[in-house]
Order: C-alpha cells, then sequence, then structure tokens
C-alpha cells in the first residue's frame, strides 16, 4: 500500500509539472492599467448551477455580469469588456477560459452564487487559484467543477480530470498560479468592498477551480452569496442587491487599475 501511495504521489507531481509547463501564459502582466476584461457569468443553459427559494445561480450571475460590464464601460470607457455569456446559455469552462487567453485579457472575473446545507450560512467569497485549503470549501468546488460533466469531450479537454475524486484536488497543491500576487490583489479589493458596503466577507480564499486554472492571466471567482439563505436568496434577486455588488466589483478593478498605472 505504501508502494502505491509513493507511486501515485510521484504520478500527481510529474502530472503538476505537465500541467504548469502546459499552461504556462503566452503573454506577460501589463503593467500600465487594465485595458481588457474578461467577466463570466457562471453556469447557464443546461447548466443552472444552484438552485434555492425559487431562485436559480444561472440567472443570477447573467444579471450581475451585465451590471458590472455596463458600470465598466461608463466608469472605464477605455476598457474593452468581454462577457463569456451574455444570454442563457451553456458555455464549457474551457471556452469560458479561452476567451481570456484569446483576448489577452489583464483579468478574468467569473461571478458565482453560493450554496450550503446549512441555511444560516451567509456572506461573500472571492476565490484565488491555488490548493483549498479545507473540505468545508472542497464540496463548493467540486460542485461548480462539475459542470465540465455536461460537456463533450470533457476528458480530452481537462486530462482526464474527475471533478467528484477529492484525490484529483491534490494536484492543485503542486500549481503555482503566475498571477497569485494580482489575483489576490484584486479579490482583497473586492471583499473589502463587499464588507464596507454592509456584506458579510467571508475573506480572501484559494481553490482548485478548473476555470480559474485555464484562463491563464490573473483571475478570480466570486461567490456573491448564498442562495440557500434565504436573506441572501432575496438579496441577490433583487435589482437593487445586484447593483450593489455590481458597484463594488467595478470600484476594486477601477482601484486596481489606477494602482497599475503608478
Amino acid at each position: 500500500m505504501l508502494n502505491l501511495r509513493w507511486t501515485f504521489g510521484i504520478g500527481l507531481i510529474f502530472i503538476g509539472l505537465f500541467f504548469i509547463s502546459a499552461h504556462t501564459p503566452p503573454f506577460d502582466f501589463r503593467n500600465s492599467g487594465i485595458k481588457t476584461v474578461v467577466i463570466d457569468a457562471g453556469h447557464g443553459g443546461k447548466d443552472p448551477g444552484a438552485i434555492s427559494h425559487d431562485v436559480w445561480e444561472s440567472k443570477i450571475t447573467l444579471a450581475i455580469a451585465l451590471e458590472v460590464e455596463k458600470k465598466l464601460k461608463q466608469e472605464l470607457p477605455d476598457l474593452k469588456v468581454i462577457l463569456t455569456r451574455d444570454d442563457d446559455t451553456f458555455v464549457e469552462l474551457h471556452n469560458r477560459a479561452k476567451h481570456a487567453s484569446d483576448n489577452e485579457a489583464d483579468f478574468f472575473i467569473s461571478i458565482h452564487c453560493n450554496s450550503n446545507p446549512n441555511d444560516q450560512a451567509h456572506g461573500t467569497e472571492t476565490y484565488i487559484m491555488g490548493p483549498h485549503m479545507d473540505n468545508a470549501n472542497l464540496s463548493t468546488i467540486m460542485r461548480e467543477n462539475e459542470a465540465i460533466l455536461l460537456e463533450d469531450n470533457q476528458e480530452e479537454e481537462y486530462d482526464g480530470f474527475d471533478p467528484k475524486d477529492p484525490s484529483s484536488y491534490i494536484v492543485f497543491t503542486i500549481l503555482q498560479n503566475s498571477f497569485h500576487r494580482q489575483s489576490k490583489n484584486l479579490a482583497l479589493k473586492i471583499e473589502e468592498n463587499f464588507a464596507g458596503t454592509g456584506r458579510k466577507s467571508r475573506g480572501v480564499k484559494q481553490a482548485g477551480y478548473l476555470v480559474l486554472w485555464k484562463a491563464a492571466t490573473p483571475s478570480i471567482l466570486i461567490e456573491t452569496g448564498f442562495l440557500t439563505n434565504g436573506d441572501e436568496a432575496k438579496f441577490l434577486n433583487s435589482e437593487i442587491g445586484r447593483a450593489n455588488l455590481a458597484e463594488d466589483i467595478v470600484m476594486a478593478v477601477k482601484t486596481y487599475s489606477k494602482e497599475m498605472t503608478e
């Protein structure tokens, strides 16, 4: 058994090294402000995401993404804003990330809603690429990554990654995100803005989200609140709630972009 575990561990290291070389970003991060940003509305189409209190994650994320796009164009008119989807359609995770790499985006921002068996759980979380730090987060990560099971050729696109197998996530302890500093910087700003406008911030965390791994650019995944919490579901399903979230995200992007020019 020990030998098998050792062989498995060594195998994962080689897989990790392959992933690093295969997904090395083709361009360097620019220090002249953000020129292009990709906004990703999580889920969509045949993948509704979390559903609770008659609220669908896919519909909420799209509404927030559209609001973020509108506000970014108002606040930063020279910024190129790209949406991975602008209607209720299914987009594969690797194609969401492809928007970022194909357009040499300065940032990839994926928007989601959370869920939890505990209906009292509430607050926002923003994730950057990295190993998950505790098992409580693993169920959320698995749920988001399971979207690949709806895709064609997912074995080839994700190198045989099994989103339901906890051992698959060991590889993310090996992977190092080339854009860790930039991703964490924006993530912290967003969570600070959420907390500053009255939301409970659960902080910035690391996780092995496939969409972040594939993005090959500074990238974050925002969990805007828990649909399983009645109050948060009501907030997320309201125009004012989504507008407030979008404003917090946009102001963080604006501050971050300004810092990059200084």
